[in-house]
Parts: structure tokens; sequence; C-alpha cells
């Protein structure tokens, strides 16, 4: 079950595709879109990523951090998003395995990967609003937008 809208956003700290600590607590006072993905390379993960990349972060204020999480390495974070052109953070949840996906409760524990979970994070750690898709299933960017400007 998915942390719910209203709660603290649980605090965690990933490497990114360069190697790098993050900490959800780096974004204070930015609006969050945190969106776990189930796997690097796979289709649907790459239709929603470059969407996020081409359509939702030109239009995105100042004030509005996305941060990607998925249990992949961060070396094949690194040369995804280098080949993809990714520039927003792609965090490793690579180990403990899923264990930012599971405090999420967005971790598929037979598939040993997360869903398509998306939590928008106000800027005092607050969860505003979230959705979690089915593997399978893309997610509509539109609504984050949407979200987002609820939040102005």
């Amino acid at each position: 079950m998915a942390v719910e809208v209203g709660s603290p956003a649980p605090e965690f700290e990933l490497k990114d595709q360069h190697g790098t600590p993050v900490k959800l607590s780096d974004y204070r006072g930015k609006k969050i879109v945190l969106i776990f993905y189930p796997l690097a390379f796979s289709g649907v993960c790459h239709g929603e990523l470059c969407a996020i990349r081409d359509e939702f972060i030109a239009a995105a204020s100042d004030d509005v951090q996305v941060v990607t999480v998925s249990v992949d390495s961060m070396f094949t974070h690194r040369a995804w998003a280098d080949r993809e052109g990714y520039t927003f953070p792609l965090l490793s949840d690579f180990w403990p395995h899923g264990q930012v996906a599971r405090a999420y409760g967005v971790f598929d524990e037979e598939k040993g990967i997360a869903t398509r979970g998306t939590f928008v994070i106000d800027g005092e750690g607050v969860i505003r609003w979230s959705v979690v898709n089915p593997i399978s299933q893309a997610r509509d960017i539109a609504e984050y937008r949407k979200v987002l400007a609820e939040l102005s």
C-alpha cells in the first residue's frame, strides 16, 4: 500500500547516475515529482522518461524538481542517461534492493521491481498527490502539471 496523501514523505538517500548521494531533503523548499519506474531501457519506462525530458521539464517552473527511482544500478542509470540525454536525477534503489520503493509502498515483491508510482511532494516534505499504475501501464504527465498548478 502506497504512503498516504497528507503524510510526510519518507526520507531517503540514494546515489544518482553520477554516484552522487541525493537525499529527498536536499530539495526542501521545492515541489518534488518523485517517479518510481520498473527498469531502465524498457519500452514503457523509456517513453515515460522521454516525455518527462521533452515535455514536462521544459514547461515546469523553477521550483519543481523531478527525481526518478528504480532498482537498476547506478551504472545502468548512467548509461541510460548518457544515451538518452536525461539530466534529472536517476536514483538507484539497488541495495538494499528496493528499500525506498518499499518505504513508499510501490515495490512488487514477486517481480523484485518498483511499480509505476508517482508522488508529488510539497516544499515542506508532505505528500500532496500520488498515483500508482500497474507495471505495464504508462502514466499521464498532464496530471503532474495539473496537480502542481493546484499547489501554487
